[in-house]
Parts: structure tokens; C-alpha cells; sequence
């Protein structure tokens, strides 16, 4: 074989290799991306998302930060009555003149976790089918007795029984009455809060 055939032929083969790496490249760019993977729905109070707290993990020595004012957990209540369970939380009110605090956390099944501030109970009763305070109407929806354990600061026993009365009103608004251990009845005014607007910053084990 000539010289001339063998130029030639290493032409030949050097642009068949650059027509082959041309079609593998074109073929590479034009095949369709990867679908992304669907979203996955969260709890955004779970326990891997830790950004603004969760609020089922809450305890006395806590803090926790609602509109701008940061309050501490003082004591915890855990209630029981049959198989459902829930905390109420009471905060430190030297900000707010004294006034009692608490926040009560539960799921039916959904997490809600509820602000409540002591109310002057004055001629109210909870034994009537609806109440109106403030010129808001609240309609009661549970009556009930739970056992309940003490930690922290609280104001009450170690350990005793609670009876409540709940009531209902319009836009995540509440009014509840408790008695403790057969004690004088105390009413507060609670008010559903919004996911994300609560910050809990976790104090020492």
C-alpha cells in the first residue's frame, strides 16, 4: 500500500471518529432531564425540624418567644383523661403586670397549640350553654375531669384532678374554666396560634 493510500485512509478513520463523538454529544445534550423528586408534605412542628421549636417537647426552663416578647416556661401540667393526653404551660408574666400566662398544646388528632391569658371570672359560670365576653359568643363544647402531674412552678399539687369546661367561640377563639381539686373556678381566654409565629429556644436538660 502506497503512502498516499495510507494519508487517506488515517483521514478517513480521523473523521468517522469525529463524526461518532459529534453524534454521542448531540445525543447526550438532547436527552430530557431527570423529573424531580415530588415533594414530600411535613410537619412542620416534627421533631427533625427544629427551626422555630417544638412545641410538644416543651418544659419547665424553656423559652419561648410570641409577638416580639420572649417569656420562660415556669411549670408544666401533664393531663389525662382516658387515653388522650395534652400540657398546658405556664409562662413568666413580669412583662405583661402580673397577669397569668399559659399555653396549652394537644392533638385531636392535628397539633393545636393555643395562647391563653387569665380572665376575671366576675359573674361568668360554666355550666351555661353559651357565654359571651367582650361581645364575643362562645359556645361550650367539652366538660370533663383529667388527672394531671406537676412540674416546675404551677401554683398547684404535685399531682391531682382538674375539672374543665371548654367552650368554643368564632376565628380559633376560646374560653375555658378549670377547677383544682375542688377548688374556686378560674377562667382564661385563649386564641389558636398561627404555625411558624412562635419560636421555642430550649433551656437545660
Amino acid at each position: 500500500m502506497g503512502k498516499a493510500a495510507i494519508v487517506i485512509l488515517l483521514a478517513l478513520i480521523l473523521i468517522a471518529l469525529v463524526v461518532l463523538i459529534v453524534v454521542l454529544l448531540r445525543r447526550r445534550s438532547g436527552a430530557p432531564a431527570p423529573a424531580p423528586a415530588p415533594a414530600v408534605p411535613r410537619d412542620p412542628f416534627a421533631a427533625e425540624d427544629q427551626v422555630a421549636g417544638d412545641p410538644r417537647a416543651l418544659k419547665a426552663g424553656d423559652m419561648v418567644e410570641y409577638l416580639g416578647t420572649r417569656y420562660f416556661v415556669r411549670g408544666s401540667l401533664r393531663l389525662k383523661e382516658g387515653g388522650f393526653t395534652w400540657s398546658e404551660h405556664l409562662l413568666d408574666a413580669d412583662t405583661i403586670e402580673g397577669t397569668k400566662v399559659w399555653i396549652s398544646v394537644e392533638e385531636d388528632p392535628d397539633l393545636e397549640v393555643v395562647w391563653w391569658t387569665e380572665h376575671e371570672i366576675g359573674d361568668l359560670r360554666p355550666g351555661d350553654k353559651s357565654i359571651v365576653v367582650d361581645g364575643v359568643e362562645y359556645r361550650r363544647d367539652e366538660h370533663g375531669t383529667a388527672d394531671y402531674t406537676s412540674e416546675g412552678t404551677t401554683g398547684v399539687g404535685v399531682q391531682g384532678r382538674v375539672e374543665y369546661v371548654d367552650y368554643e367561640g368564632p376565628g380559633g377563639r376560646y374560653l375555658s374554666f378549670e377547677q383544682y381539686g375542688g377548688g374556686q373556678w378560674e377562667a382564661g381566654l385563649g386564641e389558636r396560634v398561627p404555625t411558624g409565629s412562635m419560636t421555642i429556644y430550649p433551656g437545660g436538660s
